[in-house]
């Protein structure tokens, strides 16, 4: 008799999710400006006739690249990642993405073509940890009906394919964690800040809209030795927060209470992030403040969740 356990395939919502838009994963500048400059029926003339052309990588390109390939040091049975293709084209106009996935031998295989539709609806049905685009719309609207979502920011990345790592940087309030302090930070300033912060070290935040995302990406961790051997992908992780001491403890108190271990945790204080990030070397790096994530987008693949008090004043 067969052991059925030994072939059921790994179920998702166990694994590590990404929704990907086409716009994140692949560099469609050309395609987009056809669509804006000569419309819809010129841009399915143009993706119809174009279908066999291979699509340049876009900015989340190696971080997806990398993620995917955690799935070949597990069996087949158990393969924790999984990328999903979430775009708002239709079948039709969307096969030259597919075809560039196959071309690109990204394991991906699974996708919803959503006709101009809100990808947003369908994050939670996919159990996406994180939804990335470069649309600003559509991941604005994601985060506002409390999904995890992440503009992302440039057009392209050199990758260097000889290495091994998976480094993945987030900034902490307003990623990891709610908006609570920067809450008092925006009404009390640096002193006010500082003194909650003190006051409340041993009270764990609240979950922010990253929190999963990192439980996910801890818990591949946790599967396997931390090392890289015959080219294999291995994770790194780093916090890169502007907070400094007297906030830190609170952060701490927060990891220990998630029982998460970071790799390297760097409290700035108010120094440029990109000296650290120009150092680290993340194949992506969250942010929820615009002014830190688009500098970056120069040095890494960057990506803008538009969550939390900062956001909100930006767009009222």
């Amino acid at each position: 008799m067969i052991n059925l356990l030994l072939i059921m395939p790994y179920p998702i919502h166990d694994k590590l999710v990404v929704a990907i838009a086409s716009s994140a994963l692949f560099d469609l500048r050309e395609s987009d400006a056809v669509y804006r400059e000569q419309g819809a029926e010129a841009y399915r003339d143009y993706q119809r006739a174009s279908e066999n052309d291979v699509l340049n990588p876009g900015v989340a390109f190696p971080f997806i690249r990398r993620l995917l390939n955690l799935n070949s040091q597990h069996d087949q049975g158990d393969q924790p990642v999984e990328v999903i293709l979430l775009s708002r084209n239709d079948p039709d106009t969307g096969l030259r993405v597919f075809k560039s996935i196959e071309r690109y031998g990204l394991q991906i295989s699974r996708g919803a073509f959503l006709s101009g539709a809100p990808p947003y609806r369908y994050i939670n049905a996919f159990c996406a940890s994180l939804f990335l685009s470069a649309h600003k719309e559509d991941v604005e609207e994601a985060v506002r009906n409390g999904h995890p979502a992440g503009r992302v920011l440039g057009v392209e990345y050199i990758d260097d394919p000889h290495d091994a790592e998976l480094r993945i940087a987030f900034d902490f309030d307003g990623v990891l964690v709610d908006d609570e302090a920067e809450c008092v930070y925006q009404e009390k300033q640096l002193s006010g800040f500082n003194e909650s912060e003190k006051f409340r070290a041993q009270f764990p935040h609240n979950p922010g809209p990253l929190k999963n995302l990192f439980n996910k990406i801890v818990a591949i961790q946790r599967r396997r030795l931390n090392k890289s051997e015959n080219g294999q992908t291995y994770i790194r992780t780093a916090i890169i927060t502007s907070r400094s001491a007297p906030a830190h403890e609170r952060v701490v108190t927060t990891l220990r209470d998630w029982n998460i271990r970071v790799d390297e945790t760097f409290f700035l204080g108010g120094i440029d992030k990109n000296r650290i990030l120009e150092v680290f070397r993340p194949h992506i790096f969250f942010d929820d403040q615009l002014t830190y994530a688009e500098p970056a987008k120069g040095l890494n693949p960057s990506v803008h969740i538009p969550f939390g008090v900062v956001n909100r004043k930006l767009s009222s």
